[in-house]
């Protein structure tokens, strides 16, 4: 059995900034890709940013040079530091880790979800 747990979400005034955290913990044998999506109210769920398991990343267009992921690979832990927030980032956001709980097999995990609410 596999948890994710995350947090960090809330309400920041445009041009602020966020920190999301989501740990995975339970039957880990290894970690792959980890990433960050979010779904607005009325959209489909879009892809923020993800990480591979040697640090590679890629970045949707609209938050590149403001959205900045990272993992802690001892902590099973991926981060989100968001800054120069806008109201358009305003959504829920979600974890989503491919984990190996044992050789050979890979299993997709996600979050709860987190609200960030940007205000203008």
């Amino acid at each position: 059995q596999v948890q994710l747990v995350e947090s960090g979400g809330g309400l920041v005034q445009a041009g602020g900034s966020l920190r999301l955290s989501c740990a995975a913990s339970g039957s880990i044998f290894s970690i792959n890709a980890m990433a960050w999506y979010r779904q607005a109210p009325g959209k489909q769920r879009e892809l923020v940013a993800r990480i591979g398991s040697g640090g590679n990343t890629n970045y949707a267009d609209s938050v590149k040079g403001r959205f900045t992921i990272s993992r802690d690979n001892a902590k099973n832990t991926v981060y989100l530091q968001m800054n120069s927030l806008q109201p358009e980032d305003t959504a829920v956001y979600y974890c989503n880790v491919i984990i190996q709980p044992r050789p050979f097999r890979a299993d997709d995990y996600w979050g709860q979800g987190t609200q960030v609410t940007v205000s203008s």
